[in-house]
């Protein structure tokens, strides 16, 4: 049996894990760290269904909030 795991869902875990921390015990490399770690998790998962999927409703939501926006 091959146990393989995806980068993009050990770096999700990563993310949540990092995240769940308090805010006052992060240090601005730490911050630093974070963000890159989601910029990387962004680009793994962008060329994947889940990610073309994501981008379709973030662009569904930010067309909605611009026609409500419009008079």
């Amino acid at each position: 049996m091959v146990l393989t795991i995806d980068l993009a869902v050990l770096l999700a875990v990563v993310i949540v894990l990092r995240l769940r921390r308090r805010t006052q015990a992060r240090s601005r490399n730490d911050e630093q760290l974070t963000v890159v770690i989601a910029l990387v998790f962004g680009l793994l998962i962008a060329p994947t269904a889940f990610g073309q999927g994501i981008l379709d409703a973030v662009g569904e939501v930010a067309q909605g909030v611009t026609d409500v926006g419009s008079p």
